[in-house]
């Protein structure tokens, strides 16, 4: 909008010219200028002077009318962009670990949405390793990713959750040497693997005796807790609910439970968002309730 609208608006409520050019800070001869190349622009006459003042026209009307719709929009605008700056707009995009998009952050996300309706969600849920592509490629904004991690940008700790052999039968992890029920391993990243791997071999001198192995760790857990064989979980998987023998992993030399960290990673840029910044607080709040 320029002043030609302010200059309409002024002239029509004051029907003065003296009176409207002390409102607009104008000299009376300018503000004549002003109106005369108006009408030029228009190609009709707005006003009809008269020594009782300023009368509006037919097309006048018409202009003042626009006039007045334009300002009032340009005001709305205004409401609406500093909205933009007190609320959370935009799409947040999440890439996160499947364990974790599962289990932990969909208390997360109700938490997010109710405070921010007018915000759009997109997940993203794979492995870790899937989780850090999804960050270089830019399909998303932020990462949640399990393990050990070599992102080289900003990262924030989350917890950290124990590991814990679960069957219905074995009560010890001693009674692994004897037991021939089967191993019920997930498919996970290499990084979950080699945890589980070099636990295994500082205990045991072979391999489990048995051994299944399923794509998702739901299906690992059901079949662990309707007693099909044992299974090593993460606690974030499991609420205390289960009717299942929980022994945590521990580490012979040091005594000290098997752990696995979670980490939020993402770009600086992305965490300027004010989606991100919103969603990252909300995060650390449920983080601390797991520490």
């Amino acid at each position: 909008m320029s002043n030609e609208e302010l200059i309409i608006k002024v002239l029509a409520e004051e029907g003065n010219m003296r009176k409207a050019a002390e409102r607009l800070f104008l000299s009376q001869p300018a503000l004549s200028q002003r109106l005369q190349t108006i009408e030029k622009d228009w190609g009709q006459q707005l006003f009809i002077r008269s020594q009782k003042g300023l009368s509006p026209t037919p097309a006048g009307e018409l202009v003042i009318q626009y006039a007045n719709e334009t300002i009032q929009r340009k005001e709305e605008v205004f409401e609406v962009l500093h909205t933009l700056t007190s609320k959370v707009h935009g799409t947040l995009k999440i890439a996160c670990a499947t364990i974790i998009g599962q289990n932990w952050l969909p208390k997360v996300l109700k938490d997010f949405v109710t405070l921010y309706p007018e915000a759009k969600i997109q997940l993203i849920t794979g492995w870790s390793s899937e989780i850090v592509r999804s960050l270089y490629e830019g399909e998303a904004h932020i990462g949640i990713v399990r393990g050990h991690t070599d992102w080289k940008g900003p990262k924030l700790h989350l917890f950290k959750d124990t590991l814990y052999l679960v069957d219905k039968e074995i009560r010890s992890l001693e009674e692994l040497l004897q037991t021939d029920r089967p191993f019920i391993q997930f498919k996970s990243d290499s990084t979950y693997y080699e945890e589980i791997q070099q636990w295994w071999q500082k205990h045991f001198a072979s391999n489990p005796k048995r051994q299944i192995t399923v794509d998702q760790i739901e299906t690992c857990k059901q079949m662990a807790v309707n007693g099909i064989g044992y299974a090593i979980l993460p606690s974030i998987t499991l609420t205390g609910t289960e009717d299942v023998h929980m022994m945590p992993l521990t580490n012979n030399k040091e005594e000290l439970e098997l752990t696995r960290d979670t980490w939020l990673i993402g770009y600086e840029s992305a965490f300027q968002l004010r989606q991100v910044e919103a969603f990252v607080n909300i995060v650390k709040k449920h983080a601390t309730l797991l520490r």
